[in-house]
């Protein structure tokens, strides 16, 4: 079973450099909010398998994997969409060794694995959430469902531009 929390500390593991563990718990995360439309995260809690590794200096190595879904709208054509996404990301925190080497998500040996979870679940989403790859949406001019209809389509009305030219009259 694993443990559900938000924050993991690491100091009761007791890691001497070169040790690791491989730890499955459970984090909850609260909806998404894309383009005013909310995205429901599946499975709530979501799964993490989280690896911490000691390394000498006393830093630490981890790697975070996890599985989650996103229900919601499709941003094309407003059908339900469940997209998933496979989240597989690492973090270093050396303390001392500057900037690069600092995770923001470790505070001493405290895990803020709610921030990181929810961080890298957003970084790997698309820039739109569709109900499939080859969405069409909606037709702009009347709203119909090109899925459904994919070979919907309007007359095309001339350019306005030119319409001084239909007024021309040419002698025979």
């Amino acid at each position: 079973m694993s443990a559900r929390t938000d924050t993991f500390d690491l100091a009761p593991l007791h890691l001497r450099a070169g040790e690791a563990r491989h730890l499955e718990l459970e984090v909850q995360l609260d909806d998404f909010e894309l383009s005013n439309e909310r995205y429901v995260v599946h499975p709530a809690p979501v799964p993490v398998k989280l690896d911490v590794s000691r390394m000498t200096g006393g830093g630490v190595a981890l790697r975070l994997q996890l599985r989650a879904q996103l229900n919601g709208p499709c941003m094309r054509c407003l059908e339900p969409a469940s997209p998933a996404f496979d989240v597989d990301v690492r973090e270093i925190d050396q303390p001392g060794e500057g900037p690069e080497l600092d995770s923001p998500y470790v505070e001493g040996d405290v895990i803020d694995l709610n921030a990181w979870t929810r961080d890298s679940l957003s970084l790997a989403l698309p820039a739109q959430i569709l109900c499939r790859r080859a969405c069409l949406g909606l037709c702009p001019e009347c709203g119909i469902d090109l899925n459904a209809e994919p070979d919907h389509a309007h007359e095309k009305q001339p350019d306005a531009r030119w319409a001084a030219l239909g007024e021309l009259k040419f002698d025979e």
